[in-house]
């Protein structure tokens, strides 16, 4: 089984920034692909970004384009995610997806098979 862990979440000021974590362990797989969600309302989970492993393709949601930036260590074990010229309807529990073999579209929550617990992040305006 694969776990993923997330952390770095916290509270901010807008227009401030935070890094969030996602450090993956337990069974070894070869990712395709590691992706960020947020609940919103209307939704159980609303695409952030995304990046491919091996081709190193990233995907972002209009709301954060700019802002937020998806990156990955060498190791290929964690996945952070930038956060900069935070707003506060960037409130949100963040959720790390990963999966192993292409599943569907990276912006569905369908498309990936591990998650990780979430990590709570406040920007207060």
């Amino acid at each position: 089984q694969v776990q993923l862990v997330e952390s770095g979440g916290g509270l901010v000021q807008a227009g401030g920034s935070l890094r969030l974590s996602c450090a993956a362990s337990g069974r070894t797989i070869s990712t395709y692909r590691t992706g960020w969600f947020r609940p919103a309302p209307g939704k159980q989970r609303e695409f952030v970004t995304a990046i491919n492993w091996s081709t190193g393709n990233k995907y972002d949601a209009d709301s954060v384009k700019c802002r937020f930036t998806i990156s990955r260590d060498n190791a290929k074990t964690t996945v952070y995610l930038q956060m900069n010229s935070m707003k506060p309807e960037d409130t949100a529990v963040y959720y790390c997806a990963a999966v192993g073999l292409y599943r569907g579209s990276y912006s569905l929550g369908t498309s990936y098979d591990y998650w990780g617990q979430g990590t709570q992040v406040t920007v207060s305006s």
